[in-house]
């Protein structure tokens, strides 16, 4: 992070993180600069996604040649950073000062610093990655859609949510949960297909065993689908290039047809999953869901109570710009939000609280460790929760500035128990400390206990229509 870009030391300090210096507030700095200093010109980033779909960020930065424009470099970076995990985008049409666009040029290029995001994004939209520069007003013009999905809770219906850790399936009868089963698992380490394949299969069965048929199954998966295949998921990543292609791609098509026949079916990204157990659960619209599980997971209801079809990657949203930020296993990045609202965070701030746990466990073992100390009264571990809730208060007034939020909605393995309402009521003292105006007009829920650990499961099996 370059450090002419200013970095506010927060009001509600995390107590194990006192170096997180939010993303919310440096942006929110650099806007107030330019008003302040009277030197704006405009900035618009389009960013092209599949079938030509567009979506414009406007803002503004210091007039190039003033003493201020040192600036604009990083905060323009971390936000196209943003504005990539968060809509999603194979082309960048920088609108603005020739000098910022070919920093992100140069930047964003396969030598560059963010020479991952300039392979995913070319991978997932299977189009050689670009930067454009052209002047604001020849930016092209937003083109969105919106797709109605789930909601359908008629018959007989399987939901599957597959994490990186853990596996939930649920059997529904006409919007019942007649049985619902968690199961831990490790994808990301198996080099063979066969341990997925196996796996999603007796998934499917397990629920199938309680109804009398299945009429629909809908899946929630950690990745990229798109129209049912699986494009890019670290779930994955021990699978060679060449196996992917031949045994992954298509696994939800094959399993499906060849255990179940022609039935309906939808795979979705999880993250649009959480977003639609949380409309689905508030009776409203306009829902950013997020889950805090393996890593984090994001999705978004609009306004319509639709989903937009953009990525909502927020895991790979950067949330702490702090030089000691910690860095995202994957992508090499700093301050990403894997590392702040995921099992990885636990893990990370238990040494900072004085907790030494077993690193022969995996992850999710040492979360439920954490979790059994805090309901043994262990007075080290609420300091954990209490950080991670002041990462999430800061985070969300970042996810504001990209979504009209009504609710936002956080669940998943992380938020079990105690540790879940010590998160929440942390993120609500940061927005009503440094955020008013948002606390006023959205709202933070969190799920009962089983709809937290399950939910997204039973939404998922709402994905598809019957019929």
């Amino acid at each position: 992070m370059n450090n002419s870009l200013k970095l506010v030391k927060p009001q509600v300090v995390p107590p194990l993180d006192e170096q997180f210096r939010p993303a919310s507030l440096a942006n929110r700095a650099f806007r107030q600069s330019v008003e302040t200093a009277g030197d704006g010109v405009p900035l618009k980033i389009a960013l092209e996604r599949e079938e030509g779909l567009i979506s414009v960020f406007e803002t503004q930065v210091h007039a190039p040649g003033t003493a201020a424009a040192a600036a604009n470099l990083p905060y323009v970076e971390r936000l196209v950073k943003t504005l990539l995990w968060a809509r999603g985008g194979w082309r960048v049409v920088i609108g603005g000062p020739e000098e910022i666009g070919q920093h992100i040029k140069q930047v964003y290029s396969p030598t560059g610093a963010q020479a991952f995001d300039y392979d995913f994004m070319g991978g997932v939209y299977e189009q050689p990655f670009t930067v454009e520069i052209a002047n604001p007003d020849d930016v092209p013009p937003p083109k969105g859609k919106a797709v109605s999905v789930g909601r359908h809770l008629d018959g007989c219906r399987i939901g599957l949510d597959l994490g990186a850790s853990d596996r939930k399936v649920a059997a529904v009868i006409d919007g019942e949960d007649v049985y619902s089963e968690e199961v831990l698992w490790d994808p990301k380490n198996q080099s063979d297909p066969q341990y997925h394949y196996d796996g999603i299969t007796a998934a499917f069965h397990s629920a199938a065993e309680h109804m009398p048929r299945v009429d629909a199954i809908g899946v929630s998966a950690a990745g990229i689908y798109i129209n049912n295949r699986a494009i890019v998921a670290s779930l994955y990543r021990g699978i060679p290039e060449d196996l992917f292609e031949a045994r992954i791609k298509d696994i939800f098509i094959n399993i499906i047809r060849d255990e179940f026949g022609d039935i309906p079916f939808e795979v979705v990204n999880d993250g649009d999953v959480t977003a639609l157990a949380g409309a689905m659960s508030l009776g409203d619209d306009a829902v950013l869901g997020i889950a805090m599980g393996s890593s984090e997971a994001g999705g978004y209801v609009n306004e319509e109570g639709s989903i937009t079809g953009m990525l909502n990657e927020v895991a790979f949203v950067p949330v702490d710009y702090s030089p000691q930020a910690a860095v995202e296993e994957w992508s090499g990045d700093h301050g990403c939000g894997a590392t702040y609202f995921s099992q990885q965070a636990v893990v990370r701030l238990a040494p900072a609280a004085g907790i030494t746990l077993d690193e022969s466990q995996s992850p999710a073992e040492q979360l439920a460790t954490v979790q059994a100390m805090l309901v043994a009264g262990d007075e080290r571990v609420p300091a954990i929760f209490e950080t991670i809730g002041c990462y999430l208060g800061y985070a969300l007034a970042h996810y504001a500035d990209l979504y009209s939020i009504r609710h936002v909605l956080v669940l998943g393995r992380v938020t079990s128990g105690q540790g879940g309402f010590i998160i929440i009521d942390k993120a609500k003292e940061v927005l009503h400390r440094e955020f008013p105006e948002l606390l006023e007009r959205m709202s933070v829920n969190i799920p009962g206990e089983a709809e937290r650990r399950v939910g997204q499961a039973i939404a998922a099996a709402s994905l598809p229509a019957v019929g």
